[in-house]
């Protein structure tokens, strides 16, 4: 297959391009920018602009949909938030398949998307032609596919399983997550400056991050008893990695071995997703893989919950489940092209 990607400068279409060179099931990549890279002759290659891809010498090609549509199977839109809103309604008018790994399709109402992301809504038709899919759980039921964010990932998969039984009073959800640098993108801000980063931890986002009304969504369509979570994030001083820490009170009779239940009904056989039975994973277990793994510790004196989620931010929470949700697409199996094994332990 040959397939495009929109936006592959950014960490997680860099990500994103390494997965895809090595899939079995590739045979092609193209790259094209959502802005006129080649007017006036200013022909970019990938090589030239991303440090340590020797030999990746590929042409960043104009946006143009309908070529993009002739010369591929696919396309995955790895760009910020407020672009594959402008321009995927041609993909999705053809009914080509799409992986967009921004938040621009994730909700379906324009007026949310729009308060929660302060830029324009795709058109409302289009949105409801998208499929939100957390890859551990849903099959696309569209060929547009609205990759999750990372927190949402995390978080999701944390709560799934004791949301989905009924386990915990959902109005005790506290989630208390926190990532490394490399989720907020290349673009330099305040927090993320080396000075600020480094030796530090920030809080941001406070009430507003984007993730929470998706999480929100996903979570009444599981329990419609669910109304809000209490949500907050932290940066980081490292570039890979995101830890939630969620916290729940548990419902009359439930214990430790009623909530491993639950989470081995989800995950017995899931490839991606690991559960510790009393004990907590580490960030280090995850990072360069499509992995998440979970600790499941529960307090009889508290009546609490505690769940540790941990991804890469980068792998998981972006390109690592884009390429699960293409390999469903395609009817590939899941873990086609995607690493399971930590890059350091």
């Amino acid at each position: 297959m040959d397939v495009a990607i929109v936006g592959v400068t950014g960490y997680s279409g860099t990500v994103l391009y390494t997965l895809l060179a090595a899939h079995p099931a590739i045979d092609q990549i193209n790259l094209y920018g959502h802005k006129d890279e080649g007017k006036d002759g200013d022909v970019r290659y990938l090589d030239e602009l991303i440090s340590g891809f020797h030999g990746e010498h590929v042409k960043i090609q104009p946006f143009d949909p309908q070529q993009i549509m002739v010369d591929n199977e696919a396309v995955f839109f790895a760009t910020s938030a407020g672009v594959s809103s402008q321009l995927a309604g041609p993909f999705i008018d053809a009914d080509f398949p799409v992986i967009d790994l921004s938040g621009d399709y994730r909700l379906p109402d324009p007026a949310e998307y729009e308060r929660w992301y302060h830029k324009p809504a795709a058109p409302a038709e289009y949105l409801q032609k998208a499929t939100y899919s957390l890859a551990d759980f849903y099959q696309p039921e569209t060929n547009y596919i609205a990759n999750p964010g990372c927190y949402a990932t995390a978080t999701l998969l944390g709560l799934a399983p004791m949301v989905q039984a009924d386990l915990i009073d959902p109005d005790t959800i506290v989630v208390d997550a926190k990532s490394g640098t490399s989720g907020a993108g290349k673009k330099l801000t305040a927090i993320t400056h080396f000075t600020e980063a480094s030796d530090n931890l920030q809080l941001y986002g406070l009430n507003t991050h984007k993730h929470i009304p998706e999480i929100v969504a996903q979570l009444k369509k599981w329990n419609p008893a669910v109304n809000a979570i209490q949500f907050s994030t932290t940066l980081l001083p490292l570039t890979t990695g995101l830890m939630a820490s969620i916290y729940a009170k548990v419902k009359p009779g439930v214990d430790q071995t009623k909530l491993m239940a639950a989470f081995n009904q989800d995950y017995g056989q899931a490839n991606f997703v690991h559960v510790l039975d009393g004990t907590t994973p580490d960030l280090k277990e995850v990072v360069g893989t499509n992995n998440c793994d979970i600790g499941v510790v529960y307090n009889p004196v508290t009546q609490t919950v505690m769940v540790i989620s941990v991804i890469d931010n980068l792998m998981k929470g972006a390109a690592g489940q884009a390429v699960q949700n293409f390999n469903h697409l395609f009817n590939l199996t899941e873990t086609t092209g995607l690493p399971t094994l930590p890059a350091f332990v």
